[in-house]
This record gives structure tokens, sequence and C-alpha cells, in this order.
């Protein structure tokens, strides 16, 4: 992968980034937001494909992107397919620093240092091209107003904003109310965004901490079958006495 395209998780922390602040919007909820976002773009890339709600490794071979090789490794190291929901909500949280840093070796932004309150030091981030981010959010933008359906990577980028919150960042107040929705609608063009944007969000939900919860239906089965035991004997029984006489 040439670095010629910027990356799924490039562009949604641009989105999150506050030109005015130097902050990040969201910043518990996009860690999550930029694992997910790792995956979309293993799986454009043809390293990982969706195998129900879990991610399998198809091709280990590197992208040439440092990040995103060393998500790869994880994922191959596990050796079998892990569910998105448990991926996401993994301790791999800090992307957003990594990100933060790996942009600006990039050239995309520059940290600009600080203090708060006169004492502790921060560190804030402008981005060194603002072309770049009108251009990501002006395909959000189109996507918005036309209705007509996006290309995966902006389909899975929309996802992955809804699903951290970025909606009221990016279309605040009740004017935006409308955008936000269809923001949010943008999840179905794209089905490897949809289900790590559905991933994140139900990690924020708590559903990754019980993983066992999907195996809860498993007993209505036996007791359907159950209900249905006595009827069998009785039916057979009076069968058998009406034979013995």
């Amino acid at each position: 992968m040439g670095r010629s395209r910027r990356t799924i998780p490039e562009e949604l922390l641009l989105l999150a980034l506050d030109p005015a602040t130097g902050t990040t919007a969201q910043p518990q909820s996009l860690d999550l937001g930029l694992a997910g976002a790792q995956l979309v773009e293993l799986a454009l890339a043809g390293r990982i494909a969706p195998d129900g709600d879990r991610i399998a490794v198809v091709m280990p071979r590197p992208t040439g992107d440092p990040t995103l090789d060393s998500a790869l490794e994880l994922l191959r190291r596990r050796g079998s397919p892990v569910r998105a929901v448990h991926w996401i909500g993994g301790p791999r949280l800090g992307l957003r620093q990594i990100y933060l840093a790996h942009l600006e070796r990039c050239g995309m932004v520059h940290a600009v240092a600080g203090q708060m309150c006169g004492v502790l030091p921060t560190t804030r981030y402008q981005a060194t091209d603002t072309a770049i981010s009108r251009e990501i959010r002006g395909r959000l933008d189109s996507a918005i107003r036309t209705g007509v359906p996006p290309d995966p990577r902006t389909a899975a980028l929309a996802a992955l904003a809804h699903a951290v919150g970025l909606g009221k960042h990016l279309y605040p107040g009740n004017e935006g109310r409308s955008s936000r929705s269809r923001l949010r609608d943008l999840i179905r063009h794209d089905p490897m965004g949809g289900l790590v944007a559905h991933a994140v969000m139900d990690v924020q939900n708590g559903v990754a901490a019980q993983p066992r919860r999907d195996r809860a239906p498993a007993p209505q089965p036996a007791r359907a079958t159950a209900a249905a035991v006595p009827l069998q004997p009785r039916r057979t029984g009076a069968m058998a006495r009406a034979a013995a006489h």
C-alpha cells in the first residue's frame, strides 16, 4: 500500500480534529473508532475478511503501513478469527496518540506545545493543509446532500464517524439534525464498515464485556422439546392400549 492515498484511520482522525482548538472531538470513543477503521482499511487491502461477526486474516503479507501492519500482525497471531467487538474493545487504546504522531511524521499535522492554566503542558495539533480536511468533509457532505450511494471508503468513514459520535461535531445544533440522521443512514452502504461501526457502538454500550450473551437463546429449543415430550407418550400409549384390546 503506497502513501498516495490516505487511510481511513487517518481521515477519521482529521475529521475529528478541531481546527479552532487543535484538539480532537470524542477522544474516548475515537480510540475505538480508529481500531475499527484499521479493520476496514485492512479489509479494503485484501488482508482480512469478515467471517460472520468475526474477522479472519486471509493474506498476512504486510501492507507497508507500519500502524496497519502492527494490527495485522496481532490479528495473525490470534490464529483463529476474532470477534470484531472483542478486537475493537481490546487493550489497544491510545491509538489516537499513535495516529497523531503518525500524521505528524507524514507532515499532515504539526504539534503546537502549550500550557494549561500556565502550568500543565499540553500539545495541540493543527492540520498543515486544510484543503485535505475540506476534501474529506466534502465527500461526506456530498453523500449526505445528494443521496447517491458513496464509494466504500466514504461509506465506511461515514459509518465510523457516526459510531464514535462525530455527528454533532460535524453537523451541530438543530439545523444539523437531518444531516446527522443521513450520516447514520450511510452505514448501510458498506458491509465491513457497518460491521465495525456496530462493533464500536456495542463496545461503548458494554456488549463486549458480556461475550456469552450471544449464547443465551440456546436453552429455548430445550424448553420447546421438554414441552413437547409429554404429548408423544400419551398419544403412543393410547395407541398401544387400543392395539392390546
